[in-house]
């Protein structure tokens, strides 16, 4: 992919002309975890990114979930089965490129990516690391399955399926899932654009 052109079209159809460095950055960080992973279909980097672009509110870098989980069930330390939890003395509130949440996704990822997340939750911030937890809760990946709700990008975009909408509940049911679809398209185009 040429990135120069890459960024020259985002730049003007998702960030209103402008893109700080630190979203260039961001978004180089998440382009070469995307070229090491070995994974082809462009409709699926574009939709990550498209994720990513809703989930930081568009600084493409990772960031803490505003206000920490305050008042929703995962800011506390309780379990997604509601059972308490003493250790780690850590809250898992939404962290990185994808605001990973709860205990248990903390760790499952943290064995899947052989890295110590229950422990060190913030480690979901590390650019290189957020971008890993990314492509593999995304995809089946290690696991086989679509580590955050149990479906991937696979199910969404192959041979027979391009749906970019219905792609939102690989993260967060259908939240939001129209717009994040028109994200989708813009980074797609200036992928092929690139290509």
């Amino acid at each position: 992919m040429n990135r120069t052109i890459f960024f020259s079209e985002i730049r003007h159809s998702l960030f209103s002309g402008r893109l700080t460095q630190s979203q260039v950055d961001g978004i180089n960080f998440k382009l070469n975890a995307w070229e090491q992973s070995g994974y082809t279909d462009i409709r699926w980097l574009a939709y990550m990114l498209a994720t990513v672009y809703h989930e930081t509110d568009k600084k493409m870098i990772p960031i803490e979930e505003y206000g920490k989980g305050w008042g929703k069930p995962y800011g506390q330390k309780i379990r997604h089965d509601r059972k308490p939890y003493t250790h780690p003395d850590k809250i898992y509130y939404g962290r990185g490129d994808v605001q990973l949440t709860w205990y248990e996704n903390y760790e499952l990822m943290g064995k899947l990516l052989d890295i110590p997340l229950l422990e060190q939750p913030e480690l979901a911030l590390v650019p290189e690391i957020s971008a890993k937890i990314m492509i593999e809760g995304m995809t089946k990946g290690k696991s086989n399955r679509g580590d955050f709700t149990g479906v991937s990008l696979e199910n969404y975009f192959n041979v027979t399926k391009d749906d970019p909408v219905n792609a939102r509940r690989i993260i967060n049911g259908i939240d939001k899932a129209h717009l994040i679809a028109t994200y989708h398209y813009k980074f797609l185009s200036a992928i092929k654009n690139a290509s």
